[in-house]
């Protein structure tokens, strides 16, 4: 990683104002009453569809270039937007407007022995930045989930994507200042690229959180690299097991469900875990399914035995089980039962989402109880770990630590907390 010493003084000098100003309007922010935050909201729906056409003819020159430059169709499909895909994007605007705002919240409330009067508050974070890849939505999605929280923020989307979040930024900004907000309430930093990322990173005196989102070159980077403390959302290496009890129906419904329906995304199913009981049963009508969609599987020769004719079949090797495929491609294996699944689970998981089809009520907590990750699910979707299915309305990312935040990141995870003391002269003894 290039040091700040190494970065040219210009890019260094605009990333920092960059920053600062940000952390002014983060000041503005923290007084601002709920209703002028919702105006600002209610301002970027707006401004979203009226934009969209300007919007998407910047997308598609990002997306030429994506294709130009051989990006898989998994990374095309998380960068592409479309006419629905921005009015979806101003729905969920909608969304975020009509959840409660957490700042000002009391946690803990209480009199003290002597009187002083004790409470621990929401407050918003300050500053938060967000360095991610080629997916623009994100880009809206932390803006909203931020000014709705109270906080700045500052966005780096990377090159692939430039020209779209460029854009989108530029709407935002104009949006927030229509409605009394600071413009710096929102900004983008693309332009500086990845020596301005790094200033980011070092802007400890400006930047009160760092959200890395996207692959696990770029994650374990911010981690390490970051002077900012980092809020780490994972890599998705999703599991599914079908335990004996499973039925046919369940078991191929959330397994197509859960690999075919956005193979894209981070909460797709990567790897599949069959009971050996339940493999000749549930498996063939399962890998039907999912040859009918172009799924491509890695499997050994018991697995491969079971599959279609027509269905391309890889042999699967120890590096497939930790691989975030993120496409249309799926590692399956047959366990002997639901110690060995754990085991396999515990041994690859991201820790960001696992799933158990199962009748068995015993089985399900076992599995509940025994699987540490930010997300457990029984008889569900892989899917649905997501903010805007848990009721979030959108998510700056899937925390996969413990500290903080775990698991999908709302409104109230981008706040933090102070303590009030009010008292009447009250002195220590």
């Amino acid at each position: 990683m290039t040091a700040v010493s190494e970065i040219h003084p210009k890019t260094v000098r605009g990333v920092t104002r960059v920053v600062r100003n940000a952390k002014s309007a983060a000041a503005h922010l923290a007084t601002s009453s709920t209703a002028e935050k919702d105006a600002g909201l209610r301002a970027i729906a707006d401004a979203l569809r009226e934009n969209s056409d300007r919007i998407v003819k910047a997308n598609e020159v990002d997306i030429a270039a994506g294709i130009d430059n051989g990006m898989n169709a998994g990374l095309l499909d998380r960068l592409r937007l479309d006419h629905d895909r921005i009015e979806a994007i101003a729905t969920s605007v909608g969304t975020i407007i009509d959840l409660d705002d957490p700042v000002g919240n009391v946690v803990v409330g209480r009199v003290l022995p002597n009187g002083i009067r004790l409470t621990q508050n929401r407050v918003p974070m300050g500053v938060i930045g967000a360095i991610y890849e080629a997916r623009p939505n994100v880009t809206v999605d932390i803006a909203i989930l931020a000014l709705k929280a109270g906080n700045a923020t500052v966005l780096r989307g990377g090159s692939a994507a430039q020209n779209t979040n460029t854009e989108i930024v530029s709407v935002l900004r104009k949006a927030v200042e229509s409605a009394g907000l600071p413009a710096d309430s929102i900004n983008g930093i693309d332009q500086y690229g990845r020596d301005g990322a790094t200033v980011l990173m070092n802007a400890r005196d400006y930047v009160d959180l760092l959200i890395p989102r996207g692959g696990a070159e770029l994650i374990n980077t911010v981690v390490q690299e970051s002077l900012v403390p980092v809020i780490e959302t994972g890599i998705g290496n999703v599991h599914m097991f079908i335990d004996s009890s499973a039925t046919v129906k369940n078991s191929v419904d959330l397994v197509v469900n859960s690999k075919t329906h956005r193979p894209s995304v981070c909460n797709s199913l990567e790897t599949l875990l069959v009971h050996e009981k339940a493999a000749k049963r549930v498996l063939p009508k399962i890998l039907d399914r999912l040859d009918k969609a172009g799924v491509v599987l890695h499997a050994d020769t018991t697995v491969a035995a079971l599959a279609p004719e027509t269905m391309k079949v890889k042999r699967v090797s120890r590096r497939d089980w930790a691989k975030e495929y993120l496409d249309l491609e799926l590692a399956v294996k047959v366990v002997s039962g639901i110690d060995e699944a754990i085991e396999h689970i515990r041994a690859y998981s991201s820790g960001h989402t696992e799933v158990i089809v199962t009748k068995d009520l015993d089985n399900a907590e076992t599995f509940v109880t025994a699987i540490d990750a930010a997300a457990v699910g029984v008889n569900v979707s892989t899917r649905f770990t997501d903010g805007g299915e848990l009721g979030f309305g959108a998510e700056v990312g899937i925390s996969t630590q413990k500290l903080h935040a775990r698991g999908p990141m709302g409104v109230e995870q981008l706040t933090t907390t102070k303590w009030v003391m009010i008292g009447n002269g009250q002195i220590r003894n």
